[in-house]
């Protein structure tokens, strides 16, 4: 009976073993995912961000200052436009009348002048042969002064007139592109109101808006990052206008930043993010950054794969922060010295075994 216990505790064991042999040979068979890993980078931490909107240096909206119907408009949004080109016509008959009566009065005030003159050339010699009295002298050259005037007073009208007209023809103040055609045939045009806007593309700029606790750490001159939000593409930039009123922006300062030259499709209106860098603290610590192609969604949570025990994968748990490009803050769950998988040869998912390329 001894006999037969021992020998059915040994087949036990020996069952046990075996299974235990083949889950061990289960595991280390499993094909290794190939992968490629990387350690986060980092950059000073002491930023300074700021939304912004992209713009074109050199922009104007053209207004009039006369009110009248629209003839025409010689344009359309997208044209390309020399300087001087005419834009947009304004009815301007009222004007024209007043440029004839102003071209009358002129006639009548020469024709009052050059006989006043000749009276006056012809007393001023009789009056050097004390052929005439000082009184006679004195109203003559009074008459001769008014006519002047009058003259004169008739010509600045037609120049009036002449600037009045300019208004009634709107025309390009430099070569580039219509972005905005606010009026049409027929409409009226009223003074101040904006008719036309344009732009020369090429060179760009924004604008960004910063609080009043953080403006006197930006100074003009200093290099930046500008993220474009919709490309999400990373530029630079050099600060050369700060604001130091907030009288007519809402409490918040002005800042401009011209864009360096770049192959990057950029349009006006394009909302960005500036990074102004400005001086470290000696507590400020360095920003942990990994690209986003590395990161796990899953619902409302990123992670990252790392790698575990045993070369596996290891699903870490993000929390993330702002966007430097195409890389991404790191605020916790993965440490500077930590390696993370970047890419893989076939879907991951956690306790995957891999094999580092």
């Amino acid at each position: 009976m001894k006999n037969s216990l021992k020998i059915i505790a040994i087949a036990t064991l020996l069952v046990i073993a075996s299974c235990g042999d083949s889950k061990e040979k289960a595991i280390d068979n499993r094909t290794a995912v190939a992968v490629k890993v990387n350690t986060p980078s980092s950059v000073n931490g002491a930023f300074l961000t700021a939304s912004g909107k992209i713009e074109a240096v050199q922009n104007a909206n053209l207004s009039t200052r006369m009110m009248g119907y629209v003839n025409n408009v010689h344009v359309k949004v997208g044209q390309k436009v020399n300087q001087g080109q005419l834009l947009v016509s304004i009815n301007s008959a009222d004007i024209s009348a007043q440029k004839a009566q102003v071209s009358a009065s002129i006639t009548e005030a020469t024709a009052a002048f050059k006989n006043a003159e000749k009276d006056y050339n012809r007393f001023k010699a009789l009056f050097s042969d004390n052929s005439a009295s000082q009184k006679e002298m004195d109203d003559m050259t009074a008459h001769y002064e008014m006519a002047k005037a009058r003259l004169e007073a008739a010509k600045q009208m037609k120049n009036g007139i002449k600037a009045q007209l300019s208004y009634s023809n709107i025309t390009a103040p430099f070569s580039g592109v219509i972005t905005g055609k606010y009026v049409n045939k027929g409409d009226m045009a009223n003074p101040g109101m904006p008719l036309i806007s344009m732009e020369t593309p090429g060179q760009f700029q924004v604008i960004a808006m910063v609080p009043e606790s953080e403006i006197t750490k930006i100074s003009n001159g200093i290099e930046v990052n500008v993220l474009v939000k919709s490309t999400n593409k990373l530029l630079k930039g050099k600060v050369t206008e700060v604001s130091t009123s907030t009288k007519n922006t809402g409490g918040q300062y002005l800042v401009k930043v011209v864009l360096d030259k770049t192959d990057e499709k950029l349009l006006s209106g394009m909302f960005t993010s500036v990074q102004f860098p400005i001086v470290k603290k000696a507590d400020t610590n360095n920003v942990i950054l990994i690209p986003k192609s590395a990161l796990v969604t899953q619902g409302q949570l990123t992670g990252v794969y790392t790698i575990g025990n045993e070369n596996t994968a290891l699903l870490r748990w993000l929390r993330i922060g702002k966007n430097y490009g195409d890389e991404v803050e790191v605020l916790s769950g993965l440490s500077a010295d930590e390696q993370y998988i970047v890419s893989s040869d076939s879907k991951l998912f956690n306790g995957a075994k891999v094999t580092i390329q």
